[in-house]
């Protein structure tokens, strides 16, 4: 009986509000520890074996930010529930294709971990490290970091486009501040720029820092104040579709008045 009652109760948009406003901030935080501190911290550019011996010393760190991306990944899929069930009352549609382009950036994220665990397992299989060489293992760790960060750049042009789209249903909501709707936009677009720019560009190092400002400021600025409004305010109310402008009855009633 309990079992047939949960699966008739329809999860409330406030409720979602709170689980899609602690994921983000819990997202926030772990991604980064495990992007700043692990992967800038321990990663050399352009020197594997410095980046090898890194990771040697400070395997537990790495661990830790393997942790953190792992958690991030399973609180992704849950912000892409949260969130869709939050704006359907604004518009189904485009709610569910709001969350499945989270989605298909969260699997990116995953395929990308799988290079974490193959950089630990040839690390500390004495038996793989003996057949390669101390050559061929810093030059495969670096190729499996760098398929890590290609397979996340990949999921990152997906998530662009969710922002776009949540910044959309933002806006169409009537009881969301508009701000963070155009805030959220611009940040999905800094993200697609920031890919395409990785694709076009020969050397992208020569502007990564200007690439790095242009899409975390929108980002940090759209995404926590999203993330605050959904505790604060998410929680007690739920979002409302904006009035569409009839434009029948305005034309009618220029007739009329004629």
């Amino acid at each position: 009986m309990a079992i047939a009652n949960l699966g008739t109760t329809e999860v409330s948009p406030n409720a979602a509000a709170r689980v899609a406003g602690w994921s983000y901030v819990a997202i926030f935080f772990l991604a980064i520890f495990a992007n700043f501190f692990v992967l800038s911290g321990l990663v050399e550019r352009g020197n594997p074996a410095a980046t090898v011996a890194n990771i040697e010393d400070g395997q537990g760190v790495f661990r830790a930010g393997l942790v953190s991306f792992l958690v991030v990944f399973v609180l992704d899929v849950a912000v892409a529930w949260a969130l869709y069930v939050f704006f359907r009352g604004v518009g189904r549609d485009l709610s569910l294709l709001t969350a499945w382009f989270r989605l298909t950036y969260t699997v990116f994220l995953g395929v990308g971990l799988v290079s974490f665990f193959m950089v630990l397992q040839l690390l500390n299989d004495e038996t793989l490290r003996r057949a390669a060489g101390p050559g061929q293992v810093n030059a495969q760790v670096s190729f499996l970091l760098d398929a890590f960060n290609y397979a996340w750049l990949i999921g990152l042009a997906c998530f662009g486009v969710h922002l776009i789209l949540l910044g959309s249903l933002v806006l169409r909501a009537v009881n969301v501040p508009s701000i963070i709707g155009a805030l959220l936009i611009v940040a999905g677009g800094a993200y697609l720029i920031d890919t395409l720019a990785h694709a076009m560009l020969a050397r992208y190092e020569d502007y990564e820092n200007l690439f790095t400002v242009i899409v975390t400021i929108p980002a940090v600025l759209g995404e926590m104040s999203f993330a605050l409004w959904l505790l604060f305010r998410g929680t007690q109310v739920a979002p409302q579709t904006r009035a569409p402008i009839d434009r029948s009855s305005s034309s009618s009633a220029r007739t009329v008045a004629a």
